[in-house]
């Protein structure tokens, strides 16, 4: 029998992280992520992968396994259950917020949770599973070694190599060289960051700016960072209690991961130090700290709603500081930019990563993706987790550290990844794809509405309003000619009384006689006013007749 590895997303992209595992008649899934829509996905909330062979492979799954608690790895979950009933696995903080992400869509079916931890292993049919525990943005991240019939298969999760960390979570080195002594058939690891030259910087020396920046801020510090990372979160309340100050949590997310992370013990925040959003005003400003959502430039985000002056409670002071702890995500510029901007225009100082190292990443440089292939020592290298120039470079990368050419599997979303008992081969494909989620809509927008969509915000829509006789085929209404996002009319009123011209040309050339006159009137306006629109303006909007007859 074979055992086949299929990437349903991640490969080839930033997000949608989510692969099978399968060996005869067991199949497990390792994450289930989403990503958020590209510049032209114009109205769509995020992405989640194809899940058409989960669906036709259904009665096979036997679990799912989450990595960790980051959106790209467990955002597509509740759409994952709509189609399979499967237990899921995943360590303590991970699940916590697994259980909140379902009670914010009402999910009834009853979740089958099951809690792991590194000390341990997990059986599913022909497969053992043993966790890793790694270092990442988040706490309770692991990797997973596989053991298959055919060999040890290692998955690094996300990861990076550090020998500190604030929450005493770190990259158990140890176990990786471990399995690598006893042999690893294949390594799968994480290729984000593989660009990066060297080693991610460390925690504490994040930490030490974050201190020396709050040690110079004269009024609040407010920062801003992902919701997750709790050992970030855990350093600044430690540099708020040496300093005297108090912390308030400020944003949805924030407030539901530090619940979490409280009830698990995996943050420690002194008694008294923490006070509510409505408390600040009692204090003087230089003894507050103030963590809250937003560093991604979300519209309606905490600090979105600070930098444009609608919070209820914070308004920007001049001695203000504002810290955006965390990396500016592709795609997110020009929103971080603009609350950049405007918190400079309410006289806040402004720190970022571009011009202080106040964020490091939780992914791999070069040197510690380079010990994990040393670690592990693979008869096979995939890479996995990147856009296809970072699958490419971690390839190449493979290849320098002495894994030979023919042994390094380089495949993309849908291509299977097959072992037998003599070789390791990138063979065969299987239906996958991004199915694009607009509010309670899955997958019923495509690259024809995307279309319309993008010809609307560029060129506005043109509505034609008529109605005939249905005994004699005169017009009896219109023509009348409305546009949104076309022009002005007042300004270009001529413009469409002109339109209107054109429409009345087509009524006269199609006789009263013609069979199915208004389809072929109908038919025929579309392309004449588009043609006409075009000429005069050089514009192309989307053009609608509504014709009755009465």
């Amino acid at each position: 029998m074979m055992l086949k590895i299929i990437p349903l997303g991640g490969f080839g992209e930033i997000g949608l992280n989510m692969m099978v595992f399968e060996y005869g008649e067991t199949l497990f899934v390792v994450d289930a992520g989403l990503m958020f829509p590209e510049d032209y996905m114009l109205g769509v909330d995020y992405v989640i992968p194809d899940m058409s062979y989960i669906k036709q492979n259904r009665s096979k799954i036997s679990a799912i396994i989450l990595t960790h608690a980051h959106e790209d790895h467990i955002g597509a979950l509740p759409y994952l259950l709509r189609e399979v009933n499967a237990p899921i696995f995943g360590t303590p903080f991970t699940l916590g917020i697994v259980r909140h992400k379902f009670e914010e869509h009402d999910h009834v079916l009853p979740l089958s949770l099951h809690e792991i931890s590194p000390k341990e292993t997990l059986k599913i049919g022909p497969f053992e599973l043993e966790f890793i525990s790694v270092t990442h943005s988040v706490v309770d991240g692991v990797g997973i070694a596989i053991k298959t019939p055919l060999g040890l298969v290692v998955h690094t999760g996300d990861f990076k190599i550090s020998h500190n960390s604030s929450d005493g979570m770190i990259t158990d080195v140890n176990k990786f060289a471990k399995h690598g002594e006893e042999g690893v058939l294949a390594l799968l690891s994480d290729s984000t960051n593989v660009e990066k030259e060297g080693y991610t910087i460390s925690a504490k020396e994040v930490g030490e700016t974050l201190g020396r920046i709050t040690d110079e801020g004269r009024g609040r510090i407010i920062v801003a960072l992902f919701a997750s990372n709790i050992s970030r979160i855990q350093q600044i309340v430690n540099i708020a209690e040496a300093r005297g100050r108090k912390v308030v949590f400020n944003g949805k997310s924030v407030e539901v991961s530090i619940n979490i992370a409280k009830e698990l013990g995996y943050i420690y925040i002194p008694k008294g130090m923490e006070i509510d959003i409505d408390q600040i005003n009692n204090f003087p400003d230089d003894k507050i700290i103030i963590i809250t959502t937003g560093s991604q430039g979300e519209p309606m985000s905490a600090l979105a709603r600070i930098a444009t002056g609608t919070h209820k409670q914070v308004n920007i002071k001049e001695d203000d500081t504002v810290i955006l702890s965390s990396k500016f995500i592709p795609g997110n510029e020009k929103a971080i930019a603009n609350i950049i901007n405007n918190l400079y225009k309410r006289g806040a100082n402004v720190v970022y990563e571009k011009i202080s190292n106040i964020h490091v990443s939780g992914h791999a440089f070069q040197e510690e993706l380079k010990l994990m292939i040393n670690l592990t020592k693979p008869k096979y290298f995939i890479p996995i987790h990147g856009e296809y120039r970072h699958l490419i470079l971690h390839a190449r990368l493979a290849e320098q550290v002495g894994i030979l050419k023919e042994n390094i599997l380089l495949a993309e979303n849908g291509q299977i990844i097959e072992f037998d008992k003599n070789q390791g081969r990138v063979q065969g494909s299987i239906t996958t794809g991004r199915v694009l989620i607009d509010g309670k809509g899955v997958g019923d927008v495509g690259r024809s509405v995307l279309k319309e969509r993008r010809i609307l915000s560029k060129d506005g829509l043109v509505v034609v309003n008529m109605a005939f006789d249905e005994e004699t085929g005169i017009v009896v209404y219109g023509p009348e000619i409305v546009s949104r996002g076309f022009v002005f009319e007042n300004e270009k009123g001529h413009l469409l009384e002109d339109a209107k011209c054109v429409v009345l040309e087509i009524v006269e050339e199609v006789g009263t006689d013609v069979p199915d006159r208004v389809d072929k009137i109908r038919s025929e306006i579309q392309p004449a006013l588009r043609k006409y629109f075009n000429f005069t303006i050089k514009r192309r909007p989307v053009i609608l007749p509504f014709i009755l007859e009465v």
